[in-house]
């Protein structure tokens, strides 16, 4: 009996997925473990491994495809003596679930009508067009007319990329003679959701509307642990320790002595956590990703800092598996790399709690009585009112904030 290959489910937050490409064509043979397709996920893009053998007989959803749900049905195998005459009986119209329509940049000054935008272009120049399915529907969501694009596919061939192109080139945005125009002259670009950029935007709406944050700032001194960095970074064999590094560190020391505020709020319950997984936030193109780096408290600061960059390059490349982000009991989210002095962060949920930090810089401060200069570094804590009360907020910033002034404790 044939065997269906469905769109799957690779990560807990994933409703569906682009099918970036195949890497094995129609008629090949397909082994248990052998990578069938990419699939891009709202964290990365991965590889998906056939479960089954068989003969890959059928691709039902094309490379390049955005928006495909999960459990869609994406290909047909065929196992040994199976003839291939009997796909079409075996999928059923249930099967065929049409994946979303791709999104791609539009341009919201256009103002013709869609119904003959990209498909009359061979009726104006009696010539015919070889244009893909896909570069068609874009280019009618897009309102744009084919014959004015060049083909850069085989034969000149429309694709996909060629509509992308021609949407975001320049526009004048004109209204009706005395008219207002809402937007100026210069025209706009509708730049297209990839999946990442929507579970952000669903998920952190979420916490703001359902969660009850309260914020509580702490200043520290960083002198001290300034010091101590470059003092270590001498005897370093390798990579260097990052301030973010000692940061990282301080929360998962300070998350074991206050406890109460390494939770989530489960709905039925609080989870007390006997360990600090720390997720740190990495910008990458198109959203963020927090990797999580386990029991952090447990570790080295060498081996804290080896697993950030591993950690942080996986995820700028695209290459986290779920493992890697998932889970995490707190969030760092440092932008003092971007000399942004104080901000206050949005919960990831279910954990309770968030930890923004700024820039480190010279502030004057009163110190035995007498005016001095120091190097001082806001951070702001965000955390949830159900899980966490402010008499324990308070408390993990004390904590965290006595490992960051006296950094030797942070080494033994």
């Amino acid at each position: 009996m044939p065997v269906k290959i469905l769109m799957p489910a690779l990560s807990p937050t994933m409703t569906e997925g682009n099918l970036v490409r195949w890497l094995k064509s129609e008629g090949d043979i397909v082994k248990s473990g052998q990578v069938l397709a990419e699939i891009e996920t709202d964290k990365a893009t991965m590889e998906v491994e056939a479960v089954e053998e068989g003969t890959l007989a059928k691709i039902m959803v094309a490379a390049g495809t955005e928006g495909v749900k999960v459990n869609s049905l994406i290909a047909v195998l065929l196992e040994e003596g199976e003839d291939a005459t009997s796909i079409d009986a075996f999928i059923s119209t249930a099967d065929l679930v049409a994946p979303a329509q791709p999104t791609a940049p539009t341009l919201a000054s256009k103002s013709t009508s869609v119904s003959s935008a990209a498909t009359s272009a061979s009726l104006t120049t009696g010539e015919r067009l070889f244009v893909s399915p896909l570069a068609k529907r874009v280019a009618a969501q897009n309102q744009i007319n084919l014959a004015s694009i060049t083909g850069s596919g085989p034969r000149g061939r429309i694709v996909k990329a060629d509509v992308e192109h021609a949407a975001l080139a320049p526009s004048k945005n004109t209204s009706a003679p005395g008219q207002a125009t809402v937007y100026g002259d210069s025209g706009y670009a509708d730049l297209p959701l990839n999946n990442m950029r929507k579970v952000i935007a669903r998920r952190l709406t979420e916490s703001k509307q359902q969660v009850p944050h309260f914020y509580l700032n702490v200043d520290c001194e960083l002198d001290a642990l300034l010091a101590l960095r470059s003092d270590v970074n001498t005897r370093l064999e390798g990579g260097k320790l990052s301030v973010n590094d000692f940061i990282v560190r301080a929360c998962a020391l300070a998350l074991i002595k206050v406890p109460e505020a390494n939770v989530s709020w489960m709905d039925t319950h609080i989870r007390q956590f006997q360990a600090a997984d720390i997720s740190v936030a990495v910008a990458i193109d198109g959203g963020l990703v927090t990797p999580v780096v386990r029991s952090a408290n447990l570790k080295s600061m060498k081996d804290i800092s080896a697993e950030v960059k591993i950690l942080a390059d996986k995820a700028r490349a695209g290459k986290l598996a779920p493992e890697d982000y998932q889970g995490g009991s707190f969030t760092i989210s440092n932008l003092g790399m971007y000399g942004i002095k104080q901000f206050s962060a949005i919960i990831n949920p279910p954990q309770a709690c968030i930890l923004a930090v700024g820039a480190g810089e010279k502030r004057p401060i009163v110190k035995d009585g007498a005016l001095a200069v120091a190097t001082v570094m806001s951070c702001t804590l965000s955390a949830d009112h159900r899980a966490v009360d402010g008499a324990v907020g308070a408390r993990f910033l004390e904590a965290f904030k006595t490992l960051i002034e006296d950094p030797l404790r942070l080494l033994i």
